[in-house]
């Protein structure tokens, strides 16, 4: 009679750990604690909450702060699902196999210490994977773009996703292995925006995917206060606590301009254009020519390889601001023509065209319309030569020029530089929201700066040469151009001999007419006729 209560006490246990995964974790799962070792799971309101969507929601992704305790979560609702199913298939991907290993070793662990009445009969037990006679079974891997190809998902856990590479290409071959009614759970938490996690994150709230949200700032855990949040950016950095506590998307990842400062410009500068024009519609104007401006078009080539734009920005000259934009994909021939239309339009404003690659297609285009005004560069960048660098087509080769502006490894730096620079003092006003979505993708990789993978930086480039061409060669020219009006108001104070075509009163430059002495320097005035 005992042991038929016995039986009867365990099975209403056992339906009971069937049908609530809350009440199975909190009475039969254990954890392993940093600090305390071996202790029962007991879970966090804030956690049963969380359960609780699991079982509602097919995709979930969760934006969390750190040590909330998610993974241990998920790895407890998968054994659920694996103990109390048949054929129930799960896959971990994480940036490296020790990353998933991990989780996969939280499930083992709980399943060590289940009673014998609730375990399953294992046929597979390893760092990687844990298999059940039933046919469940989960697995650890690293991300690769075939992961979770071959065989069909109940359940793709992507543990901090936002770290993950080539997740969309996993995230994509994914899809057909869970067209049968697989489930997802995405978690992370942030780093940075632009990347698959974060635009994810952004489509769910826009409700332009099916994914449900979950967001654990680090206020939900019930054992944190203020104390706590302020010790850990003592710890981490401004940077590092609101990645790590606060869910912050914009301060954490490694932009290479500050994201509050592009959230500013997205918020105080980027405007609809008046006009989008071209025959594909993506030349956009913000300002129309001003006859009484200077102007300067700045344009980076495609690759050719149909991954990215050809692109290039309209700045005037005077208060470095944008006044147009283009982004789109022409062929060389026909996105030279677009660019000298465009100069012309813009008082014959001077042509900087980056060189590298299919680059020298476009300025060849270019030079063959005749343009006048095109910019021309040192080729090793040992000097910048203000009077003929910029437009002297005839004595760049005297000079050692090249047509356009090479992108080198040391040129790169300083063109990069002069970007962060002028944004951080906001002395450039950048109008275009498609520029500026590229500055949040635009980020160090080692102690390279570039586009995130999947993303470009055509309009980036092509802005930072622009900068950095009117704070160097610009800048000079017009100090050259104010020492040369100095220098010929100067030469009123002398009298002219009229008659002789001479300068009268300097004795010392009889033997030749055109020099002049400035100061203890002679100056040779035959630019004056060239």
């Amino acid at each position: 009679m005992a042991k038929q209560s016995l039986k009867e006490i365990i099975k209403l246990e056992y339906q009971k750990c069937d049908q609530d995964p809350i009440y199975f974790m909190k009475k039969y799962c254990m954890i392993q604690h940093p600090v305390r070792g071996k202790i029962p799971f007991h879970l966090y309101p804030f956690q049963e909450r969380t359960l609780d969507q699991f079982a509602e929601h097919r995709y979930n992704i969760i934006l969390k702060s750190r040590q909330t305790g998610i993974s241990t979560l998920t790895a407890g609702f998968s054994l659920w699902k694996m103990l109390f199913n048949q054929d129930f298939n799960v896959l971990v991907i994480a940036t490296k196999q020790e990353v998933a290993k991990n989780l996969v070793t939280k499930v083992r662990v709980m399943n060590q210490y289940l009673p014998s009445w609730l375990k399953q009969t294992t046929v597979e037990d390893n760092k990687l994977s844990l298999r059940y006679s039933n046919g469940s079974q989960i697995k650890a891997t690293s991300a690769a773009g075939d992961a979770g190809r071959s065989e069909a998902l109940s359940l793709l856990v992507f543990d901090e996703a936002a770290f993950i590479d080539k997740i969309e290409d996993i995230w994509i071959s994914s899809q057909s292995t869970l067209s049968t009614g697989g489930n997802a759970i995405i978690l992370s938490t942030p780093n940075g925006v632009g990347n698959f996690f974060h635009k994810t994150w952004v489509g769910a709230e826009e409700e332009t995917n099916t994914f449900n949200t979950i967001r654990l700032h680090w206020s939900v855990h019930p054992e944190r206060n203020q104390s706590w949040r302020d010790e850990q950016e003592v710890l981490l950095g401004p940077k590092g606590a609101a990645q790590e506590c606060d869910c912050d998307f914009v301060s954490s990842g490694d932009t290479v301009i500050d994201p509050q400062l592009l959230q500013f410009y997205k918020e105080s500068y980027v405007q609809e254009p008046m006009e989008k024009t071209g025959f594909d519609g993506n030349l956009w104007k913000w300002e129309y020519p001003n006859y009484n401006k200077s102007y300067m078009v700045v344009a980076d080539v495609a690759r050719g390889d149909s991954t990215d734009y050809s692109a290039c920005h309209v700045i005037d000259i005077e208060n470095a601001s944008q006044v147009a934009e283009y982004k789109g994909k022409l062929d060389t021939k026909d996105f030279g023509n677009f660019l000298v239309s465009l100069s012309t339009d813009y008082n014959q404003a001077l042509l900087v065209v980056e060189n590298a690659n299919i680059g020298w297609a476009v300025l060849q285009q270019i030079i063959d319309r005749g343009y006048q005004n095109t910019f021309y560069m040192s080729k090793d960048l040992k000097y910048v030569d203000t009077e003929n660098q910029l437009t002297n087509k005839y004595r760049a080769q005297d000079r050692g020029l090249t047509a356009g502006f090479s992108t080198t490894s040391k040129t790169r730096p300083l063109i990069i530089s002069k970007l962060e620079q002028y944004i951080r003092e906001k002395s450039v006003t950048i109008r275009s929201s498609r520029t500026i979505d590229e500055l949040f993708t635009f980020i160090w990789t080692g102690n390279r700066a570039e586009a995130m993978r999947g993303y470009n930086d055509d309009l980036t480039m092509s802005l930072s040469i622009g900068l950095w061409v009117r704070d160097t060669a610009l800048r000079l020219r017009q100090e050259g151009i104010d020492l040369t009006k100095q220098a010929l108001g100067g030469i009123g104070a002398h009298s002219l001999d009229i008659a002789g075509m001479g300068f009268g009163g300097n004795t010392s430059l009889e033997d030749d007419p055109w020099k002049m002495r400035v100061g203890d320097q002679t100056e040779d005035l035959t630019w004056l006729i060239k």
